[in-house]
């Protein structure tokens, strides 16, 4: 999981522990007691399971990344405990392309040569399923936009390139549309590489100034695609007679993965989905990303499952794989299912990162009060659920946006209302989050992000106890309400929401 950067601080400031205040329970809450479910759920037992994917990721070269042996002994792991429990896990086989950079390079040969360090303030990166190519070549800057407000559609139309040398290195602002048609446009005028520099447009969190990670998502490019700072492009668009020269290696692999599903008893036209993503980042044992989220939701299902409870609704519990390549496992699943198979979901649950060490109780934004972007129709409705919950338990949460960065997004996309929650990941902690949550400002809410000291270490025992308890009663509620979700019963969830990322990766 990545975390929204910080686009989200102004809402939050004015939303920050709205679940303190009085409000009616949300109607799919008709007085279901989730206490014992709740107390059944604890932090104790959850820990031991991060211990187990803790030791895999041991004997694994220190990962559990998808498709590599690490993730075949986590899902071995979770089916053994599900199977213990009653449950019937199968296996949803997908297959998907693994982008890797061999290497990158650019550089500036005239005027003023110039090298640019990859992955540095002032350098670039090459985007994920950026074709390889070895160019050198003058530079064509296309519709960019210096000024005022620096709104920005360079790359978005073919018209943009009208005049534009064949063969040349395109220079593209970011802004509107996805990186991917700007560098189809792009190659479509006959550019032999292309540069996208950040927009510049006003943001007090340097969102849209820094260097930034993007990806065009599959299939690979056809021309080298990188991404640089604002002001990097700033300075090259402002120069005459650049000469630049533009290198990617990179390698697509086709591999397959697969997701883990497990279904309860219940009705199957009101499917309550409750997914975390079971595989870990190459670089470490991904223990709170997420190991948190996959351990608490199967402790829920072990914990469901002694209740002798039989749910109303169908819950199916889905450890997904491939969400750090892109959401392909979430993704793949949601591709598979009918317009009637939709209709049929009446809710995902999505829990990535719950035990953050500098942590903030983060809920999904479903209705779009703090960020404007709502979820599918319903998707307020979740967002209530737990808002309500938290205010039981005079616990103070803050907004945090669908914007696309985990395995929701297959879901709203579709139309199926969405919800969950989320303790925060690279962000630094503001002070106004410090001053309602405790732990340090400007320290990240998760230091260890994405990176091999990701261990068991790293979580917060205090805030996945927290966030277990209100997993459990999530799933519970929705397991046993008996009125429709918002919307769903009628099959008209809108979706097609406007998502800004593909997992770790900016879209546009």
């Amino acid at each position: 999981m990545k975390q929204r950067r910080n686009i989200r601080r102004a809402a939050i400031a004015a939303s920050i522990g709205l679940a303190a205040s009085l409000a009616p329970p949300a109607l799919a809450d008709n007085g279901t007691n989730t206490a014992p479910l709740r107390a059944a759920v604890s932090a104790t037992n959850i820990m031991k399971h991060l211990a187990a994917l803790q030791a895999v990721a041991d004997a694994n070269g220190g990962t559990r990344a998808a498709s590599t042996p690490g993730y075949e002994a986590s899902a071995q792991y979770i089916e053994r405990k599900l199977w213990a429990a009653g449950y019937t896990p199968v296996r949803q086989t997908f297959p998907y392309e693994r982008y890797d950079t061999v290497s990158a390079s650019m550089e500036r040969l005239s005027p003023s040569p110039r090298t640019y360090a990859y992955d540095a303030p002032d350098g670039f990166l090459d985007m994920n399923y950026s074709g390889s190519g070895n160019v050198t070549a003058p530079l064509s800057a296309v519709d960019i936009n210096l000024a005022g407000d620096r709104a920005s559609t360079s790359g978005c139309e073919a018209a943009d390139f009208g005049g534009f040398t064949a063969g040349n290195i395109a220079l593209i602002q970011r802004g509107t549309c996805t990186f991917r048609i700007k560098a189809d446009n792009a190659a479509a005028a006959g550019a032999a590489g292309v540069i996208i520099f950040n927009q510049g447009n006003a943001d007090p969190a340097d969102e849209r100034f820094a260097l930034f990670g993007g990806t065009l998502d599959a299939p690979q490019a056809g021309i080298p695609v990188v991404s640089t700072s604002f002001a990097t492009g700033a300075e090259l668009a402002g120069l005459n007679g650049v000469s630049m020269h533009l290198a990617v290696n990179s390698t697509v692999t086709k591999l397959t993965s697969f997701n883990i599903l497990a279904d309860t008893g219940g009705r199957a036209d009101r499917t309550v989905l409750v997914g975390a993503h079971l595989d870990s980042v190459p670089e470490g044992p991904g223990i709170n990303d997420n190991g948190t989220g996959t351990a608490a939701i199967l402790e829920t299902a072990i914990q469901l499952k002694k209740s002798g409870q039989t749910p109303v609704n169908r819950v199916r519990f889905a450890f997904w794989g491939g969400e750090e390549p892109g959401l392909v496992g979430s993704d793949f699943y949601t591709s598979q299912l009918t317009a009637s198979q939709i209709k049929a979901h009446a809710v995902n649950l999505n829990f990535d990162m719950v035990g953050s060490p500098n942590f903030v109780r983060f809920v999904y934004d479903g209705d779009g009060s703090s960020f404007g972007t709502k979820g599918p129709n319903g998707s307020g409705l979740v967002e209530k659920v737990f808002l309500d919950y938290f205010k039981s338990q005079n616990l103070p949460t803050a907004p945090t946006q669908f914007d696309g960065r985990s395995d929701y997004s297959g879901f709203i996309n579709n139309g199926i209302p969405a919800g969950g929650l989320f303790t925060g990941a690279e962000d630094l902690k503001t002070a106004a989050e410090a001053a309602v949550f405790g732990g340090t400002p400007n320290v990240a809410h998760d230091a260890c992000y994405h990176q091999a000291c990701d261990t068991i270490a790293n979580v917060n025992t205090t805030v996945l106890e927290q966030m277990a308890d209100a997993i459990a009663h999530s799933t519970l509620t929705f397991a046993m309400t008996t009125s429709a979700i918002n919307g769903t019963s009628k099959g008209n969830g809108s979706g097609n929401v406007d998502l800004q990322f593909k997992a770790s990766k900016l879209l546009k």
